[in-house]
């Protein structure tokens, strides 16, 4: 684009790196697409009122970065993220169905980021450390890392890296987790509508879930306690933007449930992971409220990108980090490194920050696209950024949506996927994230909207 003409961010970096930051960010939101040719160097210098080296310099780091490719005597083309190195490639299929199942991550933002963060990972002083076995719980570094994310981006005050695992993903965190407290035939509470992966892994165990009747903050106090009373002693639970209701608990509501647990004598497993879409008013986590007795789960696959395959799990004080490490040299010796290594670059150098903030964003705008589509249809998630909503209706209706969509061109989560109890919650679970750009998830939608009106479109292929 000839015409680009960034605005730099404010700041005390110096101003090739700002400019480069400018450029990272147009091609993240989309204002800057593959392929678009960028200003040669003295015009861009010019209408910013900028060195020419200061200019060049940024082109320079833009194509190390992987950000774009320069042609001697054509210019400096945008390399977008579609197209660069261990980037997603568009199907050449345009009759794949639109992906409304899966609940990830936008992955412009990290895909932007990649490649100088290689770059960078090169220049460590404890690259080679990576080589070699991680002590059971993972490296100290990247525990650190871990530890001062989790205060940063999901109000967990106090993290104490000590306390605290690497893991290879949160569904890991939380297979360790269970496997410390529950053996195959015990019961486990949980929502009436729970995380899939977490009924996946009950079924594979043979946990018992018994699902707990909700209402528009996610899990009632009383039903808990009710349930609790006939000798449970582990609860699983979402309290921000529960998995798949987007519902969140206030802080009273958290409060209760804290009480019932004390009052039963239950342990708290909490599924942290979409805190960082929460609403920055939200309630503190329950392992702040109950340090105690509360194991906290959570991962940065929803915030950074679906690939990075890094979980954190922070136990609570006592004998429970012992059992852990002995479930973790039982089960797979010792964490992954080098996904860590990653993420810990980020949180260090604040990539995480930005690469969250404009997932945030992204999930925001098509929040919005939700809401003038879907309009009633759709239950009002408990953040405005959640990366997923809820459609409330009977089971026979969630299905008859999921095949009108699906001959549509459109995939939706399985509805029985997410369901411990039809009795008492049953819908339709919409993913936000895994549509490549807003334009496809607008044409997702719309298919959905039509399925909801009983009007089927017609299907862009054999499916």
């Amino acid at each position: 684009m000839a015409g680009w003409t960034p605005t730099l961010p404010p700041g005390t970096a110096p101003l090739y790196e700002r400019l480069l930051d400018a450029l990272r960010a147009d091609i993240a939101s989309g204002a800057l697409g593959d392929g678009d040719r960028l200003p040669p160097q003295r015009d861009l210098a010019h209408r910013l009122g900028l060195g020419l080296g200061t200019v060049t310099r940024a082109y320079v780091e833009a194509e190390k970065a992987g950000l774009v490719q320069a042609h001697v005597g054509r210019g400096s083309f945008v390399h977008g993220p579609s197209t660069r190195e261990g980037a997603p490639a568009r199907p050449a299929d345009d009759a794949a169905p639109i992906n409304l199942s899966q609940n990830i991550a936008p992955l412009a933002p990290s895909a932007a980021r990649i490649g100088e963060t290689l770059a960078r990972l090169r220049r460590r002083p404890d690259l080679l450390e990576n080589l070699a076995y991680a002590p059971s719980a993972g490296l100290e570094r990247q525990r650190r890392a871990g530890a001062a994310w989790l205060q940063r981006s999901a109000g967990l005050d106090g993290a104490d890296w000590r306390r605290t695992l690497c893991c290879a993903g949160a569904q890991h965190a939380l297979t360790l987790a269970l496997s410390t407290l529950c053996r195959p035939g015990d019961t486990v509470l949980c929502e009436a509508a729970t995380f899939p992966g977490f009924k996946a892994l009950a079924d594979h165990v043979g946990y018992r879930l018994r699902g707990v009747a909700m209402d528009g903050q996610g899990l009632l106090p009383e039903a808990l306690d009710r349930a609790a009373a006939d000798g449970a002693r582990v609860v699983f639970l979402l309290p921000s933007l529960q998995n798949p209701t987007g519902r969140t608990m206030g802080a009273a509501r958290r409060a209760e449930i804290v009480a019932v647990a004390r009052r039963r004598d239950l342990t708290i497993v909490e599924d942290g992971i979409y805190a960082i879409f929460g609403d920055e008013t939200e309630a503190p986590p329950l392992a702040v409220l109950a340090p105690e007795r509360t194991f906290y789960v959570t991962g940065v696959s929803k915030s950074l990108a679906p690939g990075l395959r890094v979980g954190f799990l922070v136990a609570p004080p006592g004998d429970h980090f012992e059992r852990l490490l002995g479930a973790v040299r039982a089960q797979f010796y010792a964490p992954p490194n080098f996904g860590g290594l990653i993420a810990t670059q980020w949180i260090e150098d604040g990539a995480a920050d930005a690469i969250a903030a404009e997932i945030r964003a992204e999930m925001a705008a098509r929040l919005d696209l939700a809401r003038a589509l879907l309009g009633s249809a759709m239950e009002p998630p408990g953040s405005a950024a959640s990366p997923h909503v809820w459609l409330p209706m009977s089971e026979l209706e969630a299905e008859r949506l999921a095949g009108r969509t699906l001959r549509g061109g459109v995939e939706l989560t399985p509805p029985a996927a997410p369901i411990v109890e039809p009795g008492l919650t049953t819908g339709v679970r919409l993913c936000l994230g895994a549509a490549r750009d807003q334009a496809e998830l607008e044409r997702g939608l719309r298919v959905v909207a039509s399925a909801l009106a009983g009007v089927e479109e017609r299907p862009r292929a054999v499916i």
